[in-house]
């Protein structure tokens, strides 16, 4: 009948977490914050594309990483980006917790 809809976390080349890639992300995959409007985000990288407030991230419980995630500071960024960025401060494990599935109504 009907196929079922990719989840929230997954692209078009069928990325689950389990396939997650090992090697490093090109910087054009996390999210490039305005520096300007706001020099001190979380999410500011350097030229070589390392996260400038790392122990911003490495301080935190996972509960709340999940919730700067899905609630707070990154809630606005793409899935895709959110993925990158967990996999890159070493919480790759809640990627399935920050990527919600979306779930559709029935037709």
């Amino acid at each position: 009948m009907f196929a079922p809809k990719p989840d929230a976390c997954e692209s078009a080349q069928g990325w689950t977490p389990a396939s997650a890639p090992t090697k490093p992300v090109s910087m054009s995959k996390y999210y490039s914050p305005d520096l300007g409007a706001n020099p001190e985000d979380p999410f500011a990288r350097d030229a070589d594309g390392k996260l400038v407030r790392r122990s911003y991230w490495l301080g935190m419980s996972d509960q709340s990483v999940v919730l700067a995630m899905t609630q707070g500071v990154g809630a606005h960024i793409p899935n895709d980006q959110k993925r990158a960025h967990l996999e890159d401060i070493g919480r790759g494990s809640l990627i399935d917790d920050v990527c919600v599935q979306e779930v559709l109504p029935p037709e």
